[in-house]
Parts: structure tokens; sequence; C-alpha cells
């Protein structure tokens, strides 16, 4: 196994560990969640089902999507869907419930700025998009623009888990405003790098691995596109969601 590949295999994993302490941060926080995580939160709370398994729920239904549009998966793609919601759950078991509003603040600030980082890891990795940013490309590549997809997805998502009882508040629009810029600057300076090494077996040519593997060969590398996306994933348009995606 090349070092390029294990460097590859540790951001994405690393990222989207990463991606679900942030999402429970934020839920601590309880100041408003990014749009997938209010769906998320709202069918937690009306099922009973631990927010964990529903985002893994969700991301499996929603890649199931992917067969329709004729989407392929890698595998920072299933990875993505089982990652981040066992890492959210455990992170949720750990992480206290803060009363003071300082520090839930804190909380807030932190994992928006820390889905940011996870979202440079696991793209950068280049072994596929979480399924909800597969779901926004597949469907933008039927012929509609990435920024009217987008934002449909966003709204749907968005009104359906306010409906059902997620948290919509502040945190949900600092982060829709942080999360572009964050990607943007994390994702290309996160990027795995190829190396031209005769142990690697490489052509001898350098770039960026991510981009190399793109998810769709018609799409730019995702920091070239604009607009935004979610954590869950997480990628943005402006850089790049999940978001994320991952959820990510």
């Amino acid at each position: 196994m090349s070092s390029t590949l294990v460097r590859r295999l540790v951001n994405l994993y690393a990222g989207l560990v990463l991606f679900g302490v942030s999402m429970a941060l934020m839920i601590r926080a309880r100041l408003g969640l990014d749009s997938w995580d209010v769906l998320h939160q709202g069918i937690s709370r009306r099922t009973g089902v631990q927010f964990g398994w529903v985002v893994i729920a969700i991301g499996a239904l929603v890649l199931l999507l992917w067969i329709a549009l004729r989407q392929r998966p890698g595998v920072g793609t299933v990875s993505n869907v089982i990652v981040v919601g066992l890492a959210v759950e455990v992170a949720l078991d750990v992480l206290p419930s803060p009363g003071a509003m300082a520090v839930r603040i804190a909380f807030l600030v932190g994992g928006i700025v820390a889905n940011g980082v996870a979202t440079g890891l696991y793209i950068g990795a280049g072994l596929g998009p979480g399924p909800r940013d597969g779901l926004m490309t597949g469907l933008a590549a039927r012929g509609h623009s990435i920024r009217a997809v987008r934002t449909a997805i966003e709204v749907t998502v968005l009104g359906a888990g306010w409906l059902l009882g997620g948290s919509v508040g502040v945190g949900t629009v600092l982060y829709a405003l942080a999360i572009g810029p964050l990607a943007h600057y994390f994702i290309p300076r996160l990027a795995v790098r190829a190396t031209t090494s005769a142990s690697d077996g490489s052509s001898g040519t350098t770039g960026s691995a991510s981009a190399r593997v793109a998810p769709d060969s018609a799409t730019p590398p995702p920091w070239s596109r604009t607009g935004s996306g979610p954590g869950s994933i997480a990628c943005t348009r402006t850089a790049g969601r999940s978001s994320s995606q991952a959820r990510a």
C-alpha cells in the first residue's frame, strides 16, 4: 500500500470522525443545527431512535437514490454513511449539555469550525463524496443548476426537519454563512497530494489526489465550485458537504 493511499485513508477516517464530533457539539449547544441535522433530530424526536442511527439510516436511504441517478459511490461514500453516525453517537454519550450561554456558544462555534476542518479532511482524501453530495451532483447532472438543486434540497430538508421538531436557531444561520468560507479554506490545504515516487508506482506527475478521483467526471474539483452544502457531509459550493455531509 502506497504512502499516499495511507495518508488518504487517514484523512478520510479522521475527517469522518471529526465530522461526527462537530455535529455532537452543535447538538449540545442547543442553538440550532444545519439543515440535514435538523431533519435527523426531528426524526429522532418523533421516533425515539437515537440520533446517530437516524444519521446512518437517512444516509443509506439517500445512497439508494444514487442507483436511479447512476452515481458511483467510493469507499469514502460508504464509510461516510456508517462512520459519521457512529462517531456522533459516541460523542453525544461523552459530551455534557452545558447550561451557561458562553459555553453553549463555544460549543456552537467549535462545532462549526471542526465541521469545516472535517470537510477539508474527508473531501481532500478524494475517496468519494458523501451520499448527500452525490445526490446533489447527480440531480445537477440531469440538466439542473447546482445552485437550484442545492437550494431545493436544503429548503426541503430544513422545512421537513422543522415540522418534525428539529432545532432551528441562530446556529442554523451561522452554519449556513460560515461553512462555505471554512470549507473553501480547508479543502485545498488538507487535500492529499500525489508524490512522484518510484516505490509508489507513480507516473511522474504531481497533483491533487482528490481532484483526480473526483466523483463526477463532468464536475470540477470540489473547491472550484461555488455555493454551499451541509456538513453532512458536509461540502460547500463556494469551497466544495454532507457536507456531509457528511453528513458527510
